[in-house]
């Protein structure tokens, strides 16, 4: 070989392998390597996600998840798509009983979860969560978070034929729990203690985070509306929100002559056989036993015309609505039942009454009608259990943490 090949090749530079290691191993070359963990919100309707999740779907966004939502869709596919978030549409019967279509169903969340291999996925109400769960199992094993909402329905009234369907409902989440240790999110206590009762979960898998959380510089504070007062009952017309007995408690009222208006707002639910139909709130309606307002998707508005939210349930996780009334600074009446009462605290910021009970749902309405200071105070005292204990940044906090928790 001549000398002057020899020293062309002393002129190439040598290969610095350690700092090409270094630099490969470190953090800032890796980001663009590092694959976004991917959450997948599986939740009964679009509309529910919309209301309810969305601000939880944008936190996780930000904090660096990729976003994929399983739902029926309905009204809200253009809204959810413009968020960012991956939509997948899923035809699932909501008060389905058809065992085939059922299983015709589970089928399909399967088959989602194997294709779109989420990381994490959250799965909200009785059926997501049953269905996911089982999903969950026959796919790549992601982590689960079950979100259960107003649970204590299924045992509100102890007779043979709920005490069966209580065996029922457990031993389906016993068997979609099998082998699995999902995370289960309650919002209330006693919702809690049933599936601890039941040894279906261990208490380290089990959490409690109080409601979806509530926008407090959009449902803010404001002055009472002058006049004669209004109480509005905000909700799905379904015959287990009370609307039987707000109905009779308006009757009652008008017989005593105490002066409000007694309001319902909201949309019968036609896929519902819960729901109260439509002919008979236009009845009440044309009558004049109570005004119907019908859907409203402006809810601040809807409070800015209240005195008092009033929410006669049967059963509840932790209802939205009394959170933003809370936040409004509006005084409650309210069920004395766990998902109700850790937001109405009785005379603190409402008034709690028994369930079905419609002579004394009466007669606290008519007690914070006839005490315009009491209920003023009331209302100021919700606005600040709201900024203390269920914001949405709280709430908010909390998911996202449980993420970093179950994800790793």
């Amino acid at each position: 070989m001549g000398s002057s090949h020899v020293s062309s090749l002393a002129r190439v530079p040598k290969l610095n392998l350690s700092l090409i290691k270094r630099e490969l191993k470190s953090p800032a070359s890796l980001v663009h390597m590092k694959k976004a963990p991917r959450i997948l919100f599986f939740v009964t309707e679009d509309w529910v996600f919309w209301s309810h999740r969305l601000s939880l779907a944008k936190a996780a966004k930000k904090d660096g998840y990729e976003v994929q939502v399983v739902t029926r869709v309905h009204e809200h596919k253009d809204l959810i798509e413009k968020e960012g978030f991956k939509l997948i549409p899923l035809n699932m019967g909501r008060g389905s009983t058809n065992l085939l279509r059922e299983l015709f169903t589970i089928i399909e969340v399967i088959k989602i979860y194997r294709r779109e291999k989420p990381d994490l996925v959250h799965h909200v109400a009785v059926k997501p969560v049953l269905y996911g769960t089982l999903a969950a199992r026959f796919s790549l094993r992601p982590a689960v978070i079950n979100l259960l909402t107003g649970f204590t329905r299924t045992f509100h009234k102890i007779k043979w034929k709920s005490a069966l369907i209580e065996k029922t409902v457990m031993l389906a989440y016993r068997l979609a729990y099998w082998g699995m240790n999902p995370v289960t999110v309650f919002q209330n206590q006693s919702d809690m203690q049933i599936f601890l009762d039941h040894k279906i979960l261990k208490r380290k898998n089990a959490e409690i985070i109080k409601g979806s959380g509530v926008d407090t510089q959009h449902f803010f504070e404001r002055l009472e509306p002058e006049g004669k007062p209004v109480v509005v009952l905000a909700s799905r017309m379904l015959w287990e929100k009370g609307i039987k007995e707000f109905v009779e408690a308006a009757e009652w009222l008008h017989r005593n002559d105490v002066e409000c208006r007694m309001v319902l707002v909201g949309d019968a639910d036609l896929e519902s056989p819960k729901s109260v139909p439509p002919e008979i709130l236009d009845e009440w309606n044309s009558k004049g036993i109570v005004e119907w307002w019908g859907h409203e998707d402006n809810m601040p508005k809807v409070f800015s015309k209240a005195n008092i939210v009033c929410l006669p349930s049967y059963h509840e996780g932790a209802p939205k609505v009394l959170l933003e009334a809370a936040s409004s600074g509006i005084a409650i009446v309210a069920t004395d039942i766990p998902g109700c009462g850790q937001i109405a605290r009785q005379d603190e910021n409402g008034l709690l009454v028994p369930v079905k009970d419609s002579i004394r749902l009466a007669e606290a309405i008519k007690f914070l009608v006839e005490n315009p200071k009491i209920r003023k105070e009331m209302g100021a005292r919700g606005r600040k259990l709201v900024l203390e204990e269920f914001s949405d940044k709280i709430i908010i906090k909390k998911y996202l943490s449980l993420y970093k928790r179950v994800v790793g």
